[in-house]
């Protein structure tokens, strides 16, 4: 399942330099990332998606209005191009008077071709950055609304009652400090509020983590990757991290690179501007990388503990596949999240996750939130995200149909979360004992060769 490079010549400005030579990312052009006949043909499904989201429906008639305009523009710089090249023709067998109107009508055509150009260039950069704010069009049946209207699709395991087994549950952070496995105190001392030190049993049991879910992931045919956690802007714009979320992501103006909050975003770009093999089927990575969050917005929210911090590891799968295979790939992804939250043996839920809650890239996501008892409340640990074809048609990604003839068709791209750094909070907190100690998932026994995480205080 190899990649294969051409220069792609349709529906993007492709470098003349070879992937990952130096200033090719620089020299790409971000493309129209909602597909232009889909807001011409059917605008009405993208307007039901922008109100499913709770988004501008006037940016539609918007892009719609600009594309007319583009497209007249690009028209009028076409004939007067073609009228500049017979003229010029002409020049060559024309004599005296006539040669010399030739010559002063070429001169005058040469100025108003350069208007037109600049008019039409002008006509599609409007366009683009009007389609720019239309996020990904939701799949039908998305929950419509915002963070609390979710549809619950399954409920898995049963929480425990730890008033009937005769004690009061502690938090992560309290059993944590207890097994002397997180120090939120020296990472605060050290790099500010939300950061920590895991150490001992902690980091031990975060490596087995992350170790068991990159087995996981090759076992089932994923290509282990280690991706950089620093990209361009293109890549981050083109995966859709800076549309509407900026203030999330940590930016570095001396050397205009952004720390990513995920490795899918590395992926992302991994195949930007190449046309992939999907002969043999989906191309399928697991990221492993630091992550980095500004949590900006989030004051007071979780501020005991590693819940909301900002930074973590995580393992993340990214998959490039055909458009068609898009639901079964998100499917495939859902359950391979079902298998880990199984191996570390929590309760948990999946939720349909609501339009208005959806990322940008995101066309429908399930997420994956255990039960922690502390809190009495199911949170986050994992989600899966349908991305369609709106992260590829950014970043140029394309794969050939019909056995490598024809024309290029946009992939679809779906990622996700098969470990993090937060499901610690969850085995902490599911698997404590009256003591203080912490049982450890027979699953990750093998990796940390340890059965029980005993306090040392």
């Amino acid at each position: 399942m190899a990649a294969t490079t051409w220069p792609i010549t349709s529906g993007t400005s492709a470098p003349t330099d070879k992937p990952g030579g130096e200033g090719h990312s620089r020299r790409r052009k971000l493309t129209v990332v909602i597909d232009i006949r889909v807001l011409r043909d059917t605008p009405d499904a993208v307007r039901q998606s922008q109100r499913a989201r709770g988004e501008d429906e006037g940016v539609v008639d918007a892009v719609r209005a600009a594309d007319e305009q583009r497209r007249a523009a690009l028209t009028a710089y076409e004939q007067l191009r073609a009228e500049q090249n017979a003229a010029s023709k002409q020049i060559a067998g024309a004599q005296g008077e006539a040669r010399s109107e030739l010559l002063a009508r070429t001169k005058a055509l040469a100025a108003e071709v350069k208007e037109a150009k600049a008019t039409a260039d002008a006509a599609e950069a409007e366009l683009d950055r009007l389609a720019m704010t239309i996020p990904n069009v939701v799949i039908e049946g998305v929950p419509a609304g915002g963070e609390d209207d979710y549809t619950v699709r399954e409920h898995v395991g049963t929480p425990r009652d730890f008033a009937k087994e005769g004690f009061q549950a502690r938090d992560h952070l309290a059993l944590g400090e207890g097994l002397d496995a997180i120090d939120t105190a020296r990472g605060a001392k050290v790099s500010g509020a939300r950061f920590y030190f895991l150490k001992g049993v902690g980091a031990r049991l975060e490596m087995a983590l992350l170790q068991l879910a990159m087995q996981r992931a090759v076992a089932a045919g994923f290509i282990p990757v280690i991706t950089p956690t620093l990209v361009r802007p293109e890549v981050i714009k083109g995966a859709g991290f800076i549309d509407h979320h900026a203030e999330e992501v940590y930016y570095l103006p001396a050397d205009d690179l952004y720390l990513t909050g995920t490795s899918e975003v590395a992926l992302a770009g991994y195949h930007a501007d190449e046309i992939i093999d999907l002969a043999d089927g989906p191309l399928r990575y697991a990221g492993q990388s630091t992550c980095y969050r500004r949590e900006a917005g989030s004051y007071g929210k979780d501020t005991s503990g590693i819940i909301r911090v900002h930074q973590f590891n995580k393992i993340e799968m990214f998959v490039y596949c055909r458009p068609e295979d898009a639901v079964a790939e998100h499917e495939r992804l859902l359950a391979m999240e079902r298998d880990m939250l199984a191996a570390i043996e929590v309760p948990y839920r999946i939720i349909d996750t609501a339009a208005g809650d959806l990322g940008t890239s995101a066309a429908r996501k399930f997420d994956c939130e255990a039960w922690i008892p502390t809190q009495g409340k199911y949170r986050e640990l994992t989600s899966t995200s349908n991305c369609t074809t709106f992260q590829a048609r950014r970043l140029g990604t394309r794969y050939r149909p019909e056995g490598g003839t024809g024309a290029t068709e946009t992939v679809a791209t779906l990622n996700g979360t098969l470990a993090t750094t937060r499901w610690l909070v969850a085995i902490l907190e599911n698997h404590q004992q009256a003591d203080g100690s912490v049982r450890v998932p027979e699953a990750l026994r093998p990796i940390l060769g340890l059965e029980v995480l005993t306090p040392t205080r």
